[in-house]
C-alpha cells in the first residue's frame, strides 16, 4: 500500500489516504509517486495537493499525520509541535527536549513550565 498526504495551501497535512501499490506504477511497472499523485487527483479532484509519504518513515523523515507540516526546502513532513521549548532536530525533522530525557530506568514526563522532565 502506498500512502499520499493532502497539503493545504500552506503545506499543511489535512488528509492521509492509502492507495493501491497498483495505482502508483508507471508504464515499465516501477512505482511512481507522479503516478500515485495523478492517481490521487482523479479521485480527490485536480486542485488538490499530494505528497507521498512513508508509514515507517523510509523518506521525507517522518509520516505526514494530520497536522504535519511539509517543509519543502527540508523535503520532509515536520510534526506538530507539542511544546514552545522544543527544538527541531534538523536531521530528523523531530522536535526535542532542551533537556536530554533521564537515563536512570525511571518514567518521565515533560513538564513545560520548568522545562525539564519529572518523575510519573
Amino acid at each position: 500500500m502506498a500512502h499520499f498526504a493532502q497539503l493545504d495551501e500552506n503545506n499543511n497535512v489535512i488528509a492521509c489516504n492509502v492507495i493501491a501499490n497498483s495505482d502508483c506504477l508507471d508504464g515499465d511497472g516501477n512505482e511512481s509517486e507522479a503516478v500515485g499523485i495523478l492517481f490521487c487527483k482523479s479521485l480527490w479532484g485536480n486542485d488538490t495537493t499530494w505528497k507521498q509519504t512513508s508509514y515507517n518513515g523510509n523518506f521525507r523523515k517522518n509520516y505526514g499525520t494530520v497536522g504535519c507540516v511539509y517543509d519543502s526546502t527540508k523535503d520532509a513532513f515536520i510534526p506538530i509541535k507539542e511544546f514552545s521549548s522544543w527544538v527541531l532536530n534538523e536531521t530528523t525533522c523531530k522536535w526535542e527536549a532542551p533537556v536530554t530525557y533521564p537515563d536512570d530506568g525511571e518514567l518521565y514526563r515533560w513538564n513545560e513550565a520548568s522545562t525539564n522532565w519529572v518523575l510519573c
